[in-house]
């Protein structure tokens, strides 16, 4: 599906957030770009796909019969034929340019994977913190990359070049909504990809109102879990497992994370696959930033 610009398509998330999403949509529609979209629709029962087909012909909507979360994006992304994908959520669009800049800068970046665009919150249009925390991160710059190199990023503010996505397996739909981001950006640079935090690609996030906070912060907190058991050396993966459990002690969330953590160890155990140590490093590096972080409150 492609648009004036013809280099990058948006896909869209959602589920159960009409109002919000037509907003977004009207957003979208209006960028200078004019992208195609896709919307997939995670089995909302607000009746979101009749009301966008009405509201929006162009858009092309992809019905879900169950919510897998994130990986809804891997599915808008396999029906779109543009070598660049911008993800948005319901509640998020692209600013003006924003995507014909981040395409120029595939297109001179070849070994760069994904954008991580600056946020920015609500109507105030407030800097998200996670824009200083890329912008000023501990990993070492690359030439070959336009900004700052990262191993993080918000979904809903990130432009992936479309093969690198697919080769990497896109989002696991075991993960939902809630820390998803932590095993894509590490697979894309266990394949030798870069991933970069560029200022003046931007993205307007105005959060959801209508939001289960507690499921989110459990599957977070179980993703965490799950993400130092596929990927993380053993060290690494028991030290966390301690924290999580100590925390379950007193935490209902964390208690019903750790048990559907364990549910499902034994694929833990057939899918582990360890990062290299390249990669490990730069976690380590990103770990230790954020533990004096926050010694130093």
């Amino acid at each position: 599906m492609r648009g004036r610009d013809g280099r990058v398509a948006v896909v869209v998330i959602t589920r159960n957030r009409l109002g919000e999403l037509l907003v977004t949509l009207g957003h979208l529609s209006a960028l200078p770009e004019r992208p195609g979209i896709v919307v997939v629709d995670n089995a909302s029962t607000d009746g979101t796909p009749g009301a966008v087909r009405e509201r929006f012909p162009e858009v092309e909507v992809v019905s879900l019969t169950e919510n897998v979360g994130a990986a809804g994006r891997n599915v808008g992304v396999e029906r779109v034929d543009t070598p660049y994908v911008a993800f948005a959520d319901d509640d998020s669009w692209w600013a003006r340019d924003a995507l014909s800049r981040a395409a120029d800068l595939f297109d001179s970046h070849p070994g760069l994977a994904l954008i991580a665009g600056r946020v920015l919150v609500g109507p105030q249009e407030k800097e998200d913190p996670i824009n200083a925390e890329m912008e000023h991160g501990p990993l070492a710059d690359r030439p070959d990359l336009p900004g700052p190199p990262v191993l993080g990023f918000l979904a809903c503010a990130a432009i992936v070049r479309r093969w690198a996505y697919l080769e990497a397996g896109g989002f696991d739909p075991r993960l939902l909504l809630g820390g998803e981001e932590a095993f894509l950006a590490a697979d894309l640079a266990a394949k030798g990809w870069g991933l970069a935090y560029v200022r003046d690609v931007v993205a307007h996030h105005h959060p959801s109102t209508v939001r289960d906070r507690r499921s989110r912060r459990r599957n977070t907190i179980r993703n965490d879990l799950w993400f130092a058991w596929f990927r993380r050396p053993l060290s690494t993966a028991a030290r966390r497992t301690a924290t999580v459990a100590r925390l379950a002690l007193r935490d209902a969330d964390a208690r019903a994370a750790l048990i559907e953590a364990l549910l499902a160890a034994p694929l833990a155990l057939r899918s582990r696959r360890a990062l290299p140590r390249r990669v490990e490093n730069d976690l380590r590096t990103l770990e230790r930033k954020r533990n004096v972080q926050a010694q130093t409150g």
